[in-house]
Order: structure tokens, then C-alpha cells, then sequence
């Protein structure tokens, strides 16, 4: 039965959005479908998600493009450059259509920030190959995202362990 490929958003500033996704993405390597992730902000750091995708070396594909969290950026200029390569990236990546899904960590912050142009990326995504699964996560989705996605889940915050003092902690925020 063929696939009919959605677009997926998770937006919202509540915690889970990129946990959502990679959920998905599990679900796909389950089924043995080819994965690739491309996170647009995330810095180098070690977090757990990149220790998980060495598990599924055959499967998936992990690309973590950016510097880090932009909002504290000390080079704006430099994060914008890596940001439009890492669209330029993307934008093969769909258009090559050998995965069954390509998650875009973090797409949502690059227009909101006018790193890359909203539109540019509405008409790729309009255009992807019909049995793609794109999913695309951060804060900011506008409208526009909102109105051509299939699946649209806004994360609200409620409660947070920060607030009582808890930080992040590592194998649950990272």
C-alpha cells in the first residue's frame, strides 16, 4: 500500500517537541524505514538522542548543524551562515528521497529570526516527494506551517522542574 507522506509540526513552548519527533523517528526505525534528522540549532554537546542514533547507524542519519542555542550567540553572523547551509542541506536531502522520514529540529526558529526566508521553505515542503513524512519542530510555527502541515501539535507549558529549582538533567532534558 503506498505511502501518503505528511508534514508534521511540533510546536509550542512546552517541553517534548524534538522528543515527539524522535519518537516518530523510532517508530519508522522499527518498521525499518531510513531516517534522517537535521537539527538546525543544537550545538555539539553530548546529549543522549546522538548516543541513541549511533544504535541505528544503518537506518539513520543524524545531522546536528548548528552552534547551539542562538538567543545566546556571540557570532549572529556565523549562525545564519550555518543555518542557510544547513537549509541548503535539507532541501537535497528532500529532494534526494531516499528516506521514509526528515526530521527538521529546530526549522521553525530560522524564519522567525529571518535566517532563511518563510516562503522558501513553504514551497520545498509543498514540493516534497508525496510519500515523504517530514516533520519539523521549535517554537514560532507561523500560520502559514501551520495551514500546509497535516499534523499540527502545540506543546503548552503547564509545569516545569525548573521553576522549583531542578535542573536539567541528563537522560531526561538531554
Amino acid at each position: 500500500m503506498p505511502t501518503k507522506g505528511l508534514i508534521a509540526v511540533f510546536t509550542g513552548n512546552g517541553k517534548g517537541k524534538t522528543t515527539s519527533s524522535l519518537g516518530l523517528a523510532f517508530r519508522a526505525l522499527g518498521h525499518g524505514h531510513k531516517v534522517c534528522v537535521i537539527q538546525f540549532i543544537k550545538g555539539s554537546w553530548k546529549y543522549g538522542e546522538l548516543e541513541a542514533a549511533k544504535c541505528f547507524s544503518d537506518l539513520l542519519d543524524f545531522h546536528v548543524m548548528g552552534r547551539g542555542f542562538t538567543w545566546k550567540s556571540d557570532d549572529l553572523e556565523e549562525d545564519k551562515k550555518l543555518a542557510r547551509d544547513a537549509w541548503e542541506f535539507a532541501k537535497t536531502v528532500i529532494a534526494e528521497n531516499k528516506y521514509a522520514m526528515v526530521i527538521l529540529d529546530e526549522l521553525t526558529y530560522l524564519p522567525h529570526y529571518k535566517m532563511i526566508d518563510e516562503e522558501e521553505i513553504l514551497s520545498v515542503l509543498k514540493k516534497k516527494p508525496a510519500e515523504l513524512h517530514v516533520v519539523i519542530t521549535g517554537r514560532y510555527a507561523s500560520d502559514k506551517l501551520i495551514a500546509i502541515a497535516d499534523l499540527v501539535t502545540e506543546m503548552k507549558d503547564v509545569k516545569h522542574p525548573y521553576q522549583n529549582g531542578v535542573k536539567a538533567q541528563k537522560g531526561f532534558e538531554f
